[in-house]
């Protein structure tokens, strides 16, 4: 890292060299809760399938902010008004904008701090910013709620062609090594505009677009989704939830006090700034520091599946177009429970199903809009002519089966 003038330079492998274009920003990035981000990782537990995928929310943020600024001088050349103010607006929003994701991203949102989104949180952490700051993140809080009388910055933020979706793509393609995610961000950015307030996409930039929801729906089958992953991330659920339990029940389990509030609290947790305090505290040092305490505990339970995380000795995983047959579950439940004197709610730790869902093109948000250069606005799909595009906008639901390979 270069220092220059009390601002700082981000060598980014993605962009290469990012600045901090003023000292709101340097000074965002310097505060602890963005420097948090550093411990957060940005794709979960898929460095388990992938060994490159160990980058950071603080990368991602730092990306997305660079994009925003790039969108900001292409809208500005093609005579759109952005002042000062709602520039800076635009930048503190992009680079705040999941500040609110907890340990391991979203493989355990909600889990740990029960019905907390990392979309409210992250929210709650600008307004507390936003205090600390003597009000100067005013514009970028109500462009990030979409309060702001421009839809097209909240849009350049938060919708299916924002900054953040053009940095995580090309970001986890990248750290994974999965080429079919790789996108020309650059190019869909040059095609930016705007028209009737809202965002939109030049049409010689159509088949950019294509290609971004087509890279999209690979990255969810073949990264996000993928089974080996999903597999990981619901054994960290059901550790995080048997730790639970045992509290509960009075045992004593070792982890940090942030880790063991969260872990105490019965139901939806009513948020404060204390409750935000210790939020901030957590991250994935936390989980992995816990973990790897358990693996020792007497509970049989909650030691194997720490034990089968940290040893990547993972649970077997069938993925089907529809649900397995229940005799064949039963079957795996009765032997575990049999072999390790497990109750049935135990037992299921280990045995169990589930459903994944993918749709790159949500009908119901709000829509691509191209620009014709006749001056008329029409959604991407309509001006498609890629047959496979229309599938897209279509939910597809998968369904997967969790049990051991061997008797555990």
């Amino acid at each position: 890292m270069v220092k220059t003038n009390k601002l700082n330079v981000f060598n980014d492998p993605i962009y290469g060299f990012i600045g901090t274009p003023n000292e709101l920003i340097f000074r965002l990035i310097a505060h602890p809760y963005f420097q948090r981000l550093r411990r957060i990782s940005q794709m979960g537990l898929s460095y388990l399938v992938y060994p490159g995928a160990h980058h950071t929310r603080f990368h991602h943020a730092l990306g997305s902010m660079h994009l925003m600024t790039r969108a900001i001088q292409v809208l500005k050349m093609k005579n759109v008004e952005i002042t000062e103010k709602e520039e800076n607006g635009l930048l503190c929003a992009i680079l705040l904008h999941d500040m609110g994701h907890g340990p391991f991203s979203h493989a355990l949102e909600g889990v740990v701090a029960k019905d907390l989104s990392h979309e409210k949180l992250s929210l709650q952490f600008m307004k507390a910013l936003n205090d600390e700051f003597e009000g100067q993140l005013d514009t970028a809080i109500s462009i990030f709620k979409g309060d702001y009388p421009k839809p097209y910055m909240n849009q350049l933020v938060s919708s299916q062609l924002d900054m953040d979706r053009l940095d995580y793509l090309k970001r986890d393609s990248f750290y994974s090594g999965v080429t079919e995610g790789n996108i020309n961000s650059e190019r869909l950015i040059s095609m930016l505009n705007v028209a009737n307030g809202n965002l939109v996409v030049e049409e010689k930039g159509i088949y950019a677009v294509e290609k971004f929801l087509m890279a999209r729906r690979f990255m969810y089958w073949q990264v996000y989704l993928h089974k080996t992953g999903l597999a990981a991330e619901q054994l960290l659920i059901r550790v995080m939830q048997r730790a639970k339990i045992l509290l509960a029940k009075g045992e004593e389990l070792s982890a940090s006090q942030s880790l063991l509030f969260f872990l105490k609290q019965e139901g939806a947790i009513a948020f404060n700034t204390e409750i935000l305090e210790k939020f901030a505290q957590l991250d994935d040092v936390d989980i992995l520091g816990a973990i790897k305490s358990w693996q020792f505990h007497d509970d049989f339970v909650l030691s194997k599946m720490c034990q089968m995380l940290l040893n990547r000795k993972l649970l077997h995983i069938k993925i089907k177009n529809r649900p397995s047959e229940p005799e064949k579950l039963n079957g795996k439940l009765e032997r575990i429970m049999q072999k390790h004197d497990l109750s049935l709610e135990e037992a299921s730790n280990f045995v169990f199903e589930g459903e994944i869902s993918n749709k790159a093109y949500s009908m119901e948000q709000q829509a691509i809009y191209i620009l014709k250069k006749s001056g008329r606005i029409t959604d991407v799909l309509k001006e498609s002519d890629q047959l496979s595009l229309k599938a897209l906008s279509k939910t597809v639901t998968k369904y997967y089966s969790c049990y051991p390979k061997e008797a555990v």
